[in-house]
């Protein structure tokens, strides 16, 4: 099985006894021509440590690559795809999926893969954030009769509505019976990249996703992960939106998911849901259980606070606080 947590040390070796915290550009790099005076913006907010995400264009690469020379800021980890492929200049991070059919779509997710494994270990980010593809419908796709049956019945608990459940349980039969050559091709390309990452020393960090049909189910995680050879570099990364999204849906139970897939946890990213359903929000906008979450948190995990670029820098601001009085809580 893949390695667990305890294993998996910080790449520059050092005893920590606080997970780090840092702050995603997906709040930033939209607004900024120069990575340089996007890192002095995030620094300005306390934050030592950033994470690349998936919206780097190409034209913030020397800025990034200055600020990090002069140690204005360290990156905690990078989100595939990073940088940005050339010409690309929008957050694109499933311009290619590791599940596609098409064998020219799998060639250029390989590359960019390899290549942001590359960037990682340049700017000494200790992990890459990758999403794993999702299943194809081309007709009767089962995600449409679940979300419509939601629209319907906006603001009810689906979780405990009969009728939504029965639909719910089949529509998971019919993701399930569509699945299988596309969760094959998601392994070869992952089996395609690991030895590239152990070589460059990035471990990869396999995040749930918020949408029915993306990979891997959330009932799968645990036995993917188990799965892998012990030498893979790999871990689980948690998206706390991501999964309260899914719990709304009836998918998950949040914390019972948590326990589960705590032997894996490398890193999380902080984000709350707000009573529309829209994630990306402020910590404290939403009803999620930081508390209950932080239970989880260890020293050596990386907590990356994801924000939308709506979000205020107040939001920003109020956010690392409430994270951080929960990192120096009883609970850690």
């Amino acid at each position: 099985m893949v390695q667990s947590v305890d294993s998996l040390a910080w790449s520059a070796g050092v005893a920590r006894s606080q997970p780090m915290l840092s702050l995603s550009t997906s709040w930033c790099s939209s607004r900024h021509t120069d990575g340089y005076a996007m890192a002095q913006e995030m620094a300005g907010l306390g934050f030592k440590f950033i994470e690349l995400s998936h919206g780097i264009r190409i034209t913030l690469v020397p800025g990034i690559l200055k600020a990090c020379a002069e140690g204005l800021v360290e990156i905690s980890s990078t989100h595939n795809f990073c940088p940005l492929p050339t010409g690309v200049m929008h957050a694109a991070p499933n311009l290619f999926q590791p599940s596609s059919r098409s064998s020219r779509e799998i060639d250029q997710w390989l590359r960019h893969t390899k290549r942001s494994i590359d960037f990682a270990a340049q700017v000494g980010a200790g992990v890459l954030v990758c999403h794993l593809g999702s299943v194809e419908f081309s007709w009767f796709d089962p995600a449409r009769k679940l979300r419509a049956y939601a629209d319907r019945h906006a603001g009810s608990d689906l979780a405990s509505d009969k009728k939504y459940l029965a639909l719910l349980a089949k529509s998971l039969a019919r993701l399930r019976e569509r699945m299988p050559p596309f969760w094959n091709q998601t392994k070869a390309s992952i089996a395609a990249v690991c030895g590239h990452a152990k070589e460059k020393g990035v471990k990869l960090g396999f995040e749930n996703r918020e949408r029915f049909n993306e990979l891997p189910l959330d009932a799968d995680y645990g036995d993917f992960l188990a799965e892998l050879p012990f030498e893979t570099p790999a871990g689980y990364w948690h998206d706390t939106g991501h999964a309260d999204l899914k719990e709304k849906m009836g998918v998950l139970n949040h914390r019972e998911h948590l326990e589960k897939m705590a032997p894996w946890l490398i890193g999380f990213h902080l984000h709350d849901v707000d009573e529309a359903g829209h994630d990306h929000r402020g910590v404290g906008a939403g009803k999620i259980d930081f508390g209950m979450i932080s239970e989880f948190w260890r020293p050596e995990h990386r907590l990356v606070l994801e924000f939308s670029p709506r979000i205020s820098v107040d939001d920003v601001r109020r956010s690392k606080e409430r994270i951080e009085a929960l990192m120096n809580g009883p609970t850690n």
